[in-house]
């Protein structure tokens, strides 16, 4: 049975060794600050390994949630005593400054490693102690200083690093009304570090970077990277100027969306809902108006084309002539260079839906330029004919 106290002493440095009210803190040596310092991270590594070759031996869960939770308060207790002795002057200068800030880093470290390492036997909903807070906020401020430094080549990724730092900045400021859990300051520490050890490595990706998946996994649900995700996309599809390429588009974004995973255990604000149901929402309604607004377009079309037909058929000029006849004299003014077009073709075309028959309402353009090819000679001296009468016709005028 295990009987020795892994927290010993650190313990005894911080309710003994270092505290005014029970030792002479000004006879320590040189060498025993020396020695404090150097001993902290060692002490560290032990107590970690003592506490999981504890959990190891046990079996039962309930064992584990005490043994967990014992450590975790105990560690609690020793950094608000800790923060409490540097109250006094002579801690509040010099080594004896550095030697206590060390013992929190220390401690704030332990605590880290418990409650990421076993969360589950935490109640990580209890509000944190104002020592713990304090120390907390001031490890977060600094990495958030930190990381609004970073500057990446891809904009998008700038930006969004500056929507992490705005929404971790506003939640941290002191506001003594809101109760801050522990749940809550480990997601902070936990972002903080994954967004940092991303921006090692962050490269243009796919739609989304890889930040923006590691945000969506994490289920940063910050109303204005949630925003941001949604500008991105309508910017996107700015590109396309048909609606049918702006619902592809559209649907490849709602495509690679659907395949990130994201966390329904925890989240950056948990009196929101997750960031996955809100943008999912917001394609699929997205989706359904680009393509509504397809529907009544294409609608509008078909009506206008209607239209344009229906005037098209009581606009045509009605010409005395055949088909054949008719023909003849396209394809002579088109040979002459009287008219002028690209083709033969494009003179038919534009001509002759234009033109009708006393017995044919509506001509084929390919049907009346094929037969300006096999005349016979008596539709060639109608032709003739006709446009000897317009020259005498204009002779008169």
């Amino acid at each position: 049975m295990i009987t020795i106290y892994p927290l010993e002493w650190i313990d005894s440095l911080i309710l003994l060794t270092l505290n005014p009210n029970k030792s002479n803190i000004g006879n320590l040596s040189q060498s025993d600050l020396v020695f404090i310092t150097e001993n902290l991270s060692r002490e560290s590594h032990k107590i970690q390994i003592q506490l999981k070759n504890e959990i190891f031996a046990l079996q039962k869960k309930r064992q584990i949630r005490l043994l967990v939770r014992k450590y975790h308060s105990t560690l609690v207790y020793l950094l608000d005593n800790i923060i409490e002795n540097q109250n006094n002057e002579i801690l509040k200068d010099g080594i004896f400054f550095r030697i206590t800030e060390s013992i929190i880093d220390t401690l704030d470290d332990l605590l880290y490693f418990v409650e990421n390492r076993y969360p589950n036997y935490l109640n990580l909903d209890e509000r944190v102690p104002l020592p713990y807070l304090l120390v907390s906020r001031k490890e977060i401020l600094l990495k958030i200083g930190r990381l609004s430094k970073k500057k990446t080549a891809i904009n998008d990724v700038n930006r969004v690093i500056q929507i992490i730092v705005d929404a971790l900045t506003v939640s941290n400021q002191i506001n003594a009304g809101n109760k801050i859990t522990y749940r809550e300051v480990l997601y902070q520490k936990e972002l903080l570090k994954k967004v940092e050890m991303q921006l090692a490595i962050e490269s243009k990706s796919n739609f989304y970077s890889l930040l923006d998946e590691l945000l969506i996994e994490v289920n940063f649900n910050d109303s204005f990277y949630i925003s941001h995700v949604i500008e991105k996309v309508e910017n996107h599809l700015k590109s396309q100027e048909t609606l049918a390429g702006k619902i592809g588009e559209l649907l490849f974004c709602y495509k690679e969306f659907s395949q990130l995973s994201s966390s329904e255990r925890i989240a950056f604000d948990p009196s929101k809902q997750n960031i996955s149901f809100m943008l999912e929402n917001w394609f699929r309604h997205e989706i359904k108006y680009l393509e509504r607004k397809k529907e009544l377009s294409v609608d509008v079309d078909e009506n206008n084309a209607a239209t344009e037909s229906m005037q098209m058929g009581e606009d045509k000029v009605e010409c005395t002539l055949s088909t054949d006849q008719m023909a003849l004299i396209l394809r002579a003014g088109d040979e002459s260079r009287v008219l002028k077009a690209r083709s033969m073709s494009l003179v038919f075309k534009t001509i002759v839906p234009f033109l009708s028959t006393p017995f044919k309402k509506n001509l084929s353009y390919q049907s009346v330029r094929s037969k300006s090819y096999n005349a016979e000679d008596r539709d060639k001296e109608i032709a003739i004919q006709t446009l000897k009468k317009i020259i005498e016709k204009i002779k008169s005028y």
